[in-house]
């Protein structure tokens, strides 16, 4: 469970994000995706912590980061919200240059970083992701189906606040067991995190307010930068499940 990293709580003027770090070498940051915390990684991370300066954080709204106010636009929860922080946390940790490995709801901060911050990112992996924009031009009765969370979390509040608080167990193991992954790859201590993680009301309601900015705001900058042509510059690795819906 990544114990033997380092941790921190770094302020990153807007709100805090909590990290774990080993490692040394080239600086890589890890993003998770719904409904894990930065646990995801506790596998890969101590391996790639051989050559990489390794830095798993929580995004805001998730785990053991902090949960700023959102407002009606549900900006304070877009990816390019979420981006920013990922930018001061590396800038106060030494790194104003580093990569960046995105699962999931990671996986669109990490290409909204790559396209937001030309400079600061030198290489990204995105994993089992499309652009948000692309994902909901392609929506069908399948991906409805098999990704609900984009629709029913994106609900106006206090629906999906109400169905995660009132079954965080349900959720955990249906996002664990059905989406492309054997159910005994989680440990039952990562269960019992991800689970206790979302018996917070606060974090809850940030985790919904995050699905409610990918139907927004998180697809009007993706058209924006469509339309104006804007393309990541730095190389991109995408990957994704063979078993995945």
């Amino acid at each position: 469970m990544l114990d033997d990293f380092d941790t921190a709580e770094v302020q990153t003027g807007e709100t805090t994000i909590f990290v774990r770090r080993s490692g040394s070498g080239p600086p890589l940051l890890l993003l998770h995706g719904f409904p894990q915390t930065h646990l995801m990684w506790r596998s890969a991370a101590p391996i790639l912590a051989r050559h990489f300066t390794v830095i798993c954080a929580d995004l805001r709204g998730y785990g053991r980061s902090g949960c700023p106010r959102s407002g009606a636009g549900h900006a304070p929860y877009s990816k390019r919200a979420m981006g920013r922080d990922m930018v001061a946390v590396m800038e106060r940790l030494g790194f104003p240059r580093f990569s960046v490995a995105g699962h999931d709801r990671g996986g669109r901060v990490a290409y909204r970083l790559a396209l937001d911050y030309q400079e600061r990112v030198h290489r990204s992996a995105v994993l089992d992701v499309i652009p948000t924009e692309e994902a909901w031009a392609r929506a069908d009765a399948r991906f409805a189906l098999a990704f609900w969370p984009w629709s029913l979390l994106a609900q106006p509040e206090p629906l999906p606040e109400r169905i995660l608080a009132a079954a965080p167990e349900a959720i955990v193991d249906d996002a664990l067991g059905a989406w492309g992954s054997p159910p005994t790859v989680f440990s039952a201590e990562a269960r019992a995190a991800y689970v206790e993680a979302l018996r917070d009301p606060a974090r809850v309601h940030a985790i919904c307010e995050e699905y409610r900015a990918a139907a927004t705001c998180d697809r009007e900058h993706d058209q924006a930068d469509r339309r104006a042509g804007r393309r990541i510059a730095s190389p991109v690795l995408a990957l994704w499940s063979g078993r995945d819906r």
